[in-house]
């Protein structure tokens, strides 16, 4: 369960992000990559509790990097897992998928591998760090994933015009754990899934979309990575090289890609998903959607009340508390599906996502 101290906390941002409010100013202009790279404030530390903490690893910024790892008792590379990477909300830890999650339940049984003889899923917990953010007070700085600065070319910097862009160094971190993860050869490598919850199910989108090793994606109430309200420099997703700013380049389009979200929830998040996955179809990804009412049984449609706007956003004070109550809560009735979902779309070749840099 979530703590009071964090849900008080999470409370205050999810009612700035669904009320009118000023940006965050970025410090420079829009880009190739829009926003330009989060600042950073600290290092954060996880504790990784009942797990093994990976790290530290110093990103390129020379930043000390952590992760959480969980295996199950038969982990072993003579019966490789799938590897699923679990990424934490803003403002949270990578211990929120044991304190405010059930994936856990499911590591040592789950049907992750299609095959019986080899039951449950190794869990990598990266963790992000305390930046600036591209949201409202008081979600201006904390934990949480750079998903503003679109650079994730797996060679690492690119020049344009003469500038060196360097790659987003939270996507860094979480290509060095998962290299790290697969090394032991514990880790089946045509089935390395993403997970995440809130602004960590964007960046899942946001990674896996530009990681031609991850098979799919499957996510909790994750606004869209290239456009939520109020970022200054919202883009849209191409597969082909961008004719303006205003377009990010994304290197695996087709990618399979699932999210349960709220019919209401903070932020307008439930039309704004449904606008991210009309430019991921046009992309040729594999869509999936399943809208949840304040029970988490299915529903056809999104909460009108709660916000109309693909850009996000909820002009209402009620809509924004009943939002807040739904985007607490990891979706538990859904934890079985997500994961099945991987189980039914791992890479469709078996070059199995080679190391895939520098």
């Amino acid at each position: 369960m979530i703590s009071r101290w964090r849900r008080r906390r999470l409370a205050a941002l999810c009612l700035s992000l669904t009320l009118t409010g000023a940006a965050w100013a970025a410090s420079e202009p829009c880009g190739p990559f829009g926003d330009p790279p989060a600042r950073l404030i600290k290092s954060i530390t996880p504790k990784c509790a009942n797990g093994v903490r990976l790290g530290p690893w110093n990103d390129a910024d020379g930043t000390p990097r952590y992760a959480c790892l969980y295996e199950p008792p038969q982990s072993s590379a003579s019966k490789p897992l799938p590897l699923v990477v679990y990424l934490h909300p803003s403002l949270f830890t990578a211990d929120s998928v044991k304190d405010s999650t059930d994936l856990l339940d499911f590591l040592a049984t789950a049907n992750v591998s299609d095959d019986p003889a080899r039951p449950g899923f190794i869990l990598l917990a990266p963790q992000g760090r305390d930046t600036v953010h591209q949201y409202s007070w008081p979600d201006r700085t904390g934990s949480g994933w750079d998903v503003w600065y679109r650079q994730l070319s797996p060679p690492g910097a690119v020049k344009i015009g003469g500038r060196d862009y360097p790659e987003n160094a939270d996507a860094a971190a979480i290509d060095h754990f998962i290299d790290a993860a697969v090394a032991d050869g514990k880790v089946e490598r045509g089935r390395i899934y993403l997970t995440g919850w809130s602004n960590g199910g964007s960046m899942a989108y946001l990674y896996g979309l530009n990681r031609t090793r991850i098979a799919s994606v499957a996510v909790y109430s994750a606004p869209d990575p290239f456009g939520l309200q109020p970022d200054v420099c919202p883009q849209t997703p191409v597969a082909k090289t961008p004719s303006s700013e205003h377009e990010a380049p994304v290197g695996n389009p087709t990618l399979a890609a699932y999210q349960v979200h709220n019919s209401c929830d903070i932020a307008g998040i439930c039309p704004n998903v449904l606008f991210l996955e009309g430019n991921l179809s046009r992309l040729g990804a594999n869509v999936a959607d399943v809208i949840v009412d304040r029970k988490d049984q299915k529903t056809q449609e999104c909460d009108a009340f709660c916000g109309t706007n693909p850009n996000g956003g909820v002009l209402n004070p009620i809509g924004a508390m009943i939002g807040l109550e739904r985007h607490l809560h990891w979706p538990r009735p859904w934890t079985a599906a997500m994961l099945d979902y991987f189980r039914r779309h791992p890479l469709k070749t078996s070059h199995d996502a080679p190391s895939h840099k520098k």
